[in-house]
């Protein structure tokens, strides 16, 4: 047993560190990605598009927020990550911040192959968040149940399910150009919050029962989506 291990199954006296060693063990113990299998964990996948896309810098904790995993576990994968000069880490007081390293000839196209692969959320999170009624939003279908580990062909296409009463012409003005960004056409199903809620439709019951992952809009809380 390691020492991990051990930690796990601590007495309740210790609550906190036994769900932080779960957590870090959940993360090890991660197969490759079936969005894209040649990183070894989709958190690394993840982590790698947050740094090279995102708009400004970000430091480990923000990262660890953002992705919603162990601070330690996301500090090993941006050293392995700066260990092979993909990523740089410039310590500003007690933070690390994290920035692309755009002098490697290999970034560019690594941005590109992860924005097609694990692009979506990110680029949803960014166009919808300035959309006034939208109470939640989800990506469901192919790509939803690849990035929760279902293996398949590669998704031909991106499907987005908005919860709430936005005005659409809004929505799709937000998501104007994204297909293009992503090489995946974008579909935009709308529903109200009460017909979420209760889900009596038979379609939206389905859809609960398959993959989906939910798009983080600025202001929310990021949750996982089992």
């Amino acid at each position: 047993m390691t020492a991990l291990q051990a930690a796990a199954a601590d007495s309740p006296s210790t609550p906190w560190l036994s769900r932080l060693a779960r957590d870090i063990l959940r993360h090890m113990r991660t197969p490759a990605p079936a969005l894209i299998p040649i990183f070894r964990s989709a958190l690394q996948a993840r982590l790698l598009l947050r740094v090279l896309t995102d708009d400004e810098p970000r430091t480990i904790t923000d990262l660890a927020r953002v992705l919603d995993a162990p601070e330690p576990t996301v500090y090993r994968e941006v050293r392995r990550l700066m260990d092979a000069d993909l990523v740089t880490g410039t310590r500003v007081g007690r933070s690390v911040v994290v920035r692309p390293a755009d002098d490697n000839p290999a970034t560019r196209p690594l941005r590109q192959l992860l924005v097609v692969t694990y692009g979506p959320v990110p680029f949803l999170e960014r166009a919808l968040s300035g959309v006034d009624g939208i109470a939640e939003a989800y990506v469901y279908g192919s790509w939803a149940a690849r990035w929760h580990g279902e293996v398949g062909p590669a998704p031909g296409d991106v499907d987005v399910l908005v919860v709430g009463t936005p005005d659409r012409d809004a929505v799709y003005a937000a998501l104007d150009g994204i297909d293009s960004a992503l090489r995946r056409e974008v579909n935009v199903t709308f529903v109200s919050r009460e017909r979420w809620a209760l889900s009596e439709e038979t379609s939206l019951a389905a859809l609960r029962d398959r993959p989906l992952v939910r798009v983080a809009l600025i202001g929310q809380v990021p949750r996982s989506e089992g």
